[in-house]
């Protein structure tokens, strides 16, 4: 047995993004280290209507660059940006145009808060500008839960089994946890697991400022993300596509794959308590992180490092600080903690796919970050947060959080890898 009470181990051998701070594995990592914010003035749009007028949007990015002409026509942003960002993982994990058997049945798990809702909502415009005829074809194509999932595998030839979630913020890291358990449970060798979100459309953008969730620091965008700050008033929205090459780890080491990570445990809760508003005490998003280390036989004081779900909107920030003392105390020696929206925005479903992700390179480069815009911290969020310019250590255990409306919450444990 393994040291995480498995047979079968679960490691990270290839990172795809598609983000607002860089793209491929590479690019991802450079814009966390450059530590400049994405957010700006909206251009999708005309905001003007909206108490909120920032947003994190993805520039230059040409679905035809990933994907064939025919498919990107039938494929909204969405599905584009997951195609994009799965082709991009096979590629660094050194799968590209591989016929083996272990690649061709695997699975694929994707997450999305919204799917192709916001494409909708363009197509609906159309229809009521110009009737039926106007409408796109494939609108029926892109509407369904499990569109991403499909398009990547049929993208990339994937005949294992896909699963498509639309369990709100927390989608991308409950798609990755449940691949980690498909690995395990012997169901493939292989997983393509992550998340993708295309949210900014005028009334998908429009519905979330109608709830006061954005923030509307408008006259300075790059500020406008502030987690676990005293001034932090609500979320960035941003789109972005992460998906990871999940391995059996025999299988990997079979074709000499280098891992990023080791994926160790994964726990998931809901509290039971309101559409929007976390749970104030915590205590589910607590017993999540703990059912994590749980599953990963690890005790809490073995975390050295937590990338926070941390969105800066002011209950959830504080209802993340209290779920954090519950596991892991208010002693002396706690792990160091982050949280990397103020640069990218708030993606929706694809966060947690973003932060398993750079949760990944940060053990494999031992670099932490810090928490971008933190400037005056709030004393409800005490923590002992990653210093300012961030700063290097050889972090072996790190734990990402994962929460969203409805109450969900999904955490995972990841491991430095070490042969």
């Amino acid at each position: 047995m393994s040291r995480t009470g498995h047979s079968r181990r679960v490691v990270v051998t290839g990172i795809g993004a598609i983000t607002p701070i860089g793209c491929g594995r590479q690019g991802l990592w450079d814009g966390l280290r450059r530590g400049r914010p994405a957010t700006r003035t909206v251009t999708r749009f005309d905001p003007a209507p909206f108490r909120s007028q920032v947003a994190a949007e993805i520039d230059g990015f040409v679905a035809t660059d990933h994907m064939r002409a025919e498919r990107a026509r039938r494929s909204d942003r969405c599905s584009q940006l997951a195609v994009a960002a799965g082709r991009l993982a096979i590629t660094d994990a050194g799968l590209a145009g591989s016929t083996a058997p272990g690649l061709r049945r695997a699975g694929v798990l994707l997450g999305s808060a919204l799917g192709g809702v916001p494409f909708a909502e363009e197509q609906h415009a159309r229809f009521l500008r110009a009737g039926l005829r106007a409408v796109e074809p494939a609108l029926a194509l892109t509407v369904f839960g499990g569109a991403p999932a499909a398009n990547v595998a049929i993208e990339l030839g994937l005949t294992g089994p896909i699963l498509g979630n639309a369990n709100s913020c927390a989608s991308g890291a409950v798609a990755i946890g449940e691949a980690a358990r498909a690995i395990r449970d012997g169901i493939v060798d292989v997983a393509l697991a992550g998340g993708a979100e295309a949210p900014l459309t005028p009334l998908t953008f429009g519905a979330f400022d109608l709830i006061r969730a954005l923030s509307t620091r408008n006259a300075d965008p790059a500020t406008a993300s502030r987690p676990f700050d005293r001034d932090r008033d609500g979320f960035v929205m941003a789109e972005g596509s992460v998906i990871l090459v999940l391995e059996e780890l025999g299988h990997a080491e079979r074709r000499g794959a280098c891992p990023y990570a080791e994926i160790l445990g994964y726990g998931a809760t809901n509290d039971a308590y309101h559409m929007v508003r976390p749970l104030p005490s915590g205590h589910q998003a607590a017993r999540a992180m703990l059912l994590a280390l749980r599953e990963a036989a690890r005790a809490p004081r073995e975390v050295e490092y937590v990338n926070a779900h941390a969105t800066a909107t002011p209950l959830g920030d504080a209802a993340e600080t209290r779920a954090l003392h519950h596991v892991f105390g208010t002693r002396p020696v706690q792990p160091a903690v982050s949280g990397t929206k103020g640069l990218y925005g708030h993606p929706l479903g694809a966060s947690g796919a973003i932060e398993v992700a750079l949760t990944a390179l940060i053990l494999a480069h031992g670099w932490l970050p810090p928490t971008t815009n933190l400037i005056a911290p709030d004393p409800a969020c005490a923590l002992r947060h990653v210093p300012p310019g961030g700063c290097a250590a050889p972090v072996r255990l790190a734990l990402t959080n994962s929460f969203g409306f409805g109450g969900i919450n999904a955490c995972l444990v990841l491991a430095r890898w070490e042969a």
